[in-house]
C-alpha cells in the first residue's frame, strides 16, 4: 500500500476538487493541474502555503500525476463519489450529491486544508474563468530555468 499519493489520498483530493467545483465537470487534464495547484498552491501568485515542499523532481511530477489522478477517479467512481459523462471534447468528471455530505464526515486537519487551498483555487480558476493550465506553463518555465542554471553552473564547476 502507497499511503502518500496513492489512490485513495489522490481520489480525495480530486473529490474535493470536484466538490468545490460542483456542478461544473472537470477533466482529466485539468484535474491533473488543480491537482498539483492544490499541493503546491505557494507556487502561484497569491496562493496560500503550499502542503508539500518542493522536490528537485518538479517537472518528472506532472508525469506521474496523470496516472496517480486517474487511479483516484477509480476509487471515486466505484464509491459512488463521483460520476463521468462524456462530450465532445472527452470524459468529464463530476462530485455525486453524496461527495460533500462524505467529505463532511472527514475530520483530519489535512482535508480541512486541503479544502481551504480547493476553495483558493475555485475562487482563481474555475468561477473566474482563469486557466490554470498558464499558471502551470509559467511554474513548467520557472523548473526549465531552473534545471538550465543548474547544468550551467556544473559546467562551470567541472571547468574550474
Amino acid at each position: 500500500m502507497t499511503p502518500l499519493n496513492g489512490p485513495v489520498e489522490v481520489g480525495i483530493r480530486a473529490l474535493v476538487l470536484l466538490t468545490e467545483a460542483f456542478p461544473d465537470r472537470l477533466d482529466v487534464a485539468e484535474l491533473v493541474y488543480l491537482d498539483h495547484a492544490l499541493l503546491h498552491s505557494g507556487d502561484f501568485d497569491g496562493g496560500p502555503d503550499s502542503l508539500q515542499p518542493d522536490l528537485p523532481a518538479g517537472p518528472g511530477e506532472l508525469g506521474l500525476r496523470r496516472a496517480l489522478v486517474e487511479q483516484g477517479l477509480v476509487v471515486l467512481l466505484r464509491a459512488g463519489l463521483a460520476d463521468m459523462t462524456t462530450d465532445e471534447g472527452g470524459f468529464l468528471y463530476g462530485a455525486t450529491e453524496e461527495a460533500a455530505s462524505f467529505l463532511e464526515t472527514l475530520k483530519a486537519d489535512y482535508v480541512g486544508a486541503l479544502k481551504d487551498r480547493a476553495a483558493w483555487l475555485a475562487e482563481h480558476y474555475l468561477h473566474d474563468g482563469v486557466d490554470v493550465r498558464e499558471d502551470m506553463k509559467q511554474i513548467t518555465r520557472r523548473w526549465t530555468d531552473q534545471l538550465r542554471a543548474e547544468a550551467t553552473g556544473h559546467r562551470r564547476d567541472e571547468g574550474q
